[in-house]
């Protein structure tokens, strides 16, 4: 470190700065500050920074994530707040600043805002939707309490239950209602249950309160907790005008711990009365079926008929039935009968082999008569063969070849009948009575 005389000791610009931090940070206690949110920044890394200001003055704050992650509310620009922090300063811009431990809106409506906020963010991821919500078991065995094990709600819930069903089995899973650790104390309880699987229905309660008597129950830790839950839960929370976020997302809100026992238990009473009546509906019934078969039977044994006699008379019937049938079959024989020997009759007078015989006569009649007149057709057709043999023998090529013409083609057969179907050079066939010649053409001569 230099000195220059007169001047006292130089400071570089981060001995400063970390002697002046020193001298702030030992110098004030943690404070409380209110102030009005502005400048708002949330980086990825989870931690905010933010200033917090009033009418004349604004100091910069810092939040770290893990302080942040305890806020049971979202800071937004133009919140009033109280912060509980210490008094620092950033060395790196030499900025004096509050890193803030703890946050709360400030004002009566400071919960409720936590509350509000809660509740949005709940209810925007489904939570309270009634169509994720379980029905609860008409009969249940077994019940679950989770609720402080001294306090009044249990006692209202035990004397309900024994009043209205007794025979209901009841498990407490002992837990804080109220303090700072209340709301982790209540979300275990319920895992516990969860995890257990001993009971049919849980009920999470406590006796009625302020605002800040139930905020375990409007914790996020308890809300998830119900939300995980897969047993049926009852909230029973407070009086009938409270509301808490628990009782938005369970399966059934009972106005009160008392309501919720009866929310969850059968009233014995009117099961015994609906037992009785039943069973005077069913002596009812069964007496009066009991009168209609006696009627049935003594109906049915006035028209009861000795099988013996039933029988005789199916026995005579068959006996008759076998007497019509010979009788209609022996008619029927004798009328074939007649019929066949009418038959018989007529075929003799119309035998066939005076028609056989006569036919066989004219068929050799026709036999004779065909080969006459084959013959006579034969003689006439050779005549006229002969005759037109020798008239194409007369007007045949051959003849005239044989009287010293020949016929000229050229090399496609075509036969020549003018000069002019021919050229000088052509070669042509000769054609005579025997034999062919090979010619070529010399010369054209034009005889017209």
């Amino acid at each position: 470190m230099n000195s220059i005389k007169g001047t006292g000791e130089i400071y570089s610009v981060s001995q400063l700065n970390s002697e002046v931090k020193s001298v702030i940070e030992g110098n004030f206690p943690m404070v409380w500050v209110e102030g009005e949110i502005s400048n708002l920044a949330q980086p990825a890394s989870g931690h905010i920074y933010f200033s917090l200001k009033d009418a004349k003055a604004q100091v910069r704050c810092a939040m770290f994530r893990m302080r942040r992650s305890m806020l049971n509310f979202q800071p937004e620009n133009g919140m009033q707040i109280m912060i509980y922090a210490r008094v620092g300063l950033y060395e790196g811009r030499g900025e004096y600043q509050l890193v803030a431990e703890r946050m709360e809106p400030s004002g009566e409506g400071a919960l409720q805002l936590a509350f509000e906020q809660l509740k949005t963010k709940l209810d925007s991821e489904g939570l309270f939707d009634p169509a994720t919500k379980q029905a609860l078991p008409a009969f249940p065995k077994t019940v679950g309490i989770v609720t402080s094990p001294t306090g009044a709600a249990i006692k209202d819930i035990l004397s309900v239950l024994e009043r209205r069903f007794p025979a209901l089995e009841v498990i407490i899973y002992p837990t804080l209602v109220q303090g700072d650790t209340a709301s982790h104390s209540i979300a275990r309880m319920i895992m516990l249950a969860t995890e257990r699987q001993e009971c049919d229905v849980l009920i999470v309660t406590r006796g009625g309160g302020s605002l800040e008597d139930l905020w375990s129950f409007n914790e996020e830790v308890v809300a998830r907790a119900i939300v995980d839950c897969d047993i049926p839960v009852v909230s029973g929370v407070g009086h009938e005008i409270d509301f808490t976020i628990a009782d938005f997302v369970a399966d059934l809100r009972a106005p009160t711990p008392s309501a919720a026992a009866e929310l969850i238990s059968q009233d014995q009473v009117k099961i015994r009365q609906n037992i009785e009546g039943f069973q005077i509906w069913m002596h009812d019934q069964i007496k009066q079926q009991l009168k209609h078969l006696t009627q049935m039977v003594a109906w049915n044994e006035k028209r009861l008929v000795d099988p013996r006699r039933r029988l005789e008379e199916h026995a005579q019937r068959l006996d008759d039935l076998v007497v019509r049938m010979n009788a209609t079959i022996r008619s029927e024989l004798d009328q074939r009968r007649v019929g066949l020997s009418l038959l018989m009759a007529d075929l003799k007078q119309h035998s066939p082999d005076k028609v056989i015989t006569m036919n066989t006569e004219r068929c050799h009649q026709y036999s004779v008569r065909i080969k006459s007149a084959m013959q006579h057709q034969l003689e006439k057709l050779s005549a006229k063969l002969g005759e037109a043999g020798r008239t194409l023998n007369t007007v045949s090529p051959l003849a005239t070849l044989d009287r010293g013409y020949s016929i000229l083609q050229t090399d496609t057969e075509q036969v020549v009948r003018s000069i002019k179907d021919v050229n000088k050079g052509d070669k042509l066939t000769a054609r005579l009575r025997s034999g062919t010649l090979k010619c070529t053409i010399n010369e054209c001569i034009d005889s017209e």
